[in-house]
């Protein structure tokens, strides 16, 4: 039965394309690791490119769709050009991209809480267990941190179809990030267009929202009640959140590719750990 279900739901358009997405050549990608600003970023981008239909995570995915989750039916009917969020590494097919980097100290607590909201892990895991699989890139089907920012910014970094963002300077100054965004995209906003699009993205907003359509998004379907998806939107909580022997291990893994993107490093860490030689080899080329 789930096959003629299947069978039904491709002929009607209505299944996920997924990888077999077909990339048309002025398509846009919103592209970073898992927990690193991504869905606030698409609410930041909906609600500056669709002020009449206010973001909601209702239909966020029509709006800045996801291949995973959103229908062929859906990316055909799409003006153009599409803004396309993805979690990929490095994919040649993607012509015009924005890449959100986030401190993978932050990174590694938010998936964290995210895998106990999803009841991936229980409660009582340890934060230590986590770390490891974390830099081993066996929390996510989209590698390491490392390996995916490293293949972004080896290839693309400084190329003009490469915008990079930092999440901790989107947290800084929201607005003036989101003006560099529009450009990018070739977008005529004003300021106060600008603010708008801030404001309706908020973090108290997307909260409400969150609380409000928990059900109608696959993003939280199913998950614990009692966690937010949506929590602080803030940087370095890293500082409260990590033992401190866990945020060397991170150090040591990535502390050149840090360092580069400009984050400052709490501990001795000057070089890649001996025993993750392919992201070593990484952090060296962007040392």
């Amino acid at each position: 039965m789930k096959y003629v279900i299947a069978g039904i739901k491709k002929a009607l358009q209505l299944h996920r394309p997924g990888r077999s997405l077909v990339i048309l050549p002025d398509d846009i990608f919103l592209v970073s690791f898992p927990k690193s600003g991504n869905t606030w970023s698409r609410f930041l981008l909906a609600n500056l490119k669709y002020p009449d239909q206010p973001a909601t995570f209702a239909n966020i995915h029509r709006l800045i769709p996801d291949p995973d989750r959103t229908s062929k039916r859906d990316f055909e009917t799409m003006h153009r050009p599409r803004i396309i969020k993805s979690h990929e590494c490095f994919d040649p097919r993607y012509s015009r991209v924005i890449y959100i980097v986030r401190d993978p100290r932050d990174v590694t607590v938010s998936q964290y809480h995210y895998h106990r909201k999803l009841r991936k892990i229980g409660d009582d895991s340890p934060i230590e267990l986590f770390v490891t699989r974390f830099l081993a890139g066996k929390t996510c089907p989209h590698g390491s941190w490392g390996e995916n920012v490293a293949t972004w910014l080896v290839a693309r970094e400084n190329d003009p179809r490469f915008l990079l963002l930092r999440y901790e300077d989107m947290v800084a100054d929201t607005c003036q990030e989101l003006t560099r965004v529009a450009d990018f995209l070739g977008l005529a906003a004003s300021p106060q267009q600008i603010a708008a699009a801030v404001e309706r993205s908020s973090v108290s907003r997307m909260k409400k929202l969150e609380q409000a359509e928990t059900d109608q998004c696959s993003l939280t379907q199913g998950s614990r009640k009692d966690l937010s998806f949506v929590r602080s939107a803030s940087a370095g909580g890293w500082h409260k959140d990590l033992p401190a022997d866990q945020v060397e291990r991170i150090e040591l893994a990535w502390g050149p590719l840090m360092r580069h993107l400009g984050y400052e490093l709490s501990s001795s860490a000057h070089s890649p750990a001996t025993e993750m030689p392919a992201q070593g080899v990484l952090g060296k080329v962007l040392g």
